[in-house]
């Protein structure tokens, strides 16, 4: 039982980023604009931005398509680590680009794991009469 639980604060506690970067992105929307704008990002791309850091990490937490819902922070974590943080004559951005990588790692071990007994994935046992 402990395994499980470990792997269910894991899930919350490597997705809590991603849910606090959204709800950041929402409550500064025209600072996050301006900011993605000032890296050639269009504006309009943070909408599905705060999607992706809202409902992936939500369904990372409750272990629904943990894996599909992994990929995707994933890929969202490599992205924005290159276009993002890439400068490397800045120690923050160091910093900021090996947090985006490591997370990325976190969320490959999910893909190739899986979320285990506390989650909504669990298989059901069935007998049969």
């Amino acid at each position: 039982i402990m395994t499980n639980i470990f792997d269910l604060l894991a899930r919350i506690l490597i997705s809590a980023l991603f849910l606090i970067n959204g709800i950041f992105k929402i409550t500064n929307y025209d600072g996050t604009v301006g900011w993605m704008e000032g890296f050639g990002i269009p504006g309009f791309l943070l909408i599905p931005a705060i999607v992706i850091e809202i409902l992936f990490p939500l369904m990372v937490i409750v272990g629904y398509k943990t894996r599909i819902a992994a990929g995707g922070l994933l890929l969202f974590s490599l992205l924005t680590a290159f276009i993002f943080h890439f400068d490397f004559s800045n120690q923050m951005q160091v910093i900021a680009f090996l947090k985006n990588i490591g997370l990325a790692g976190g969320m490959l071990f999910l893909i190739v794991h899986g979320a285990k007994d506390f989650s909504m994935e669990k298989k059901k046992k069935y007998v049969r009469l």
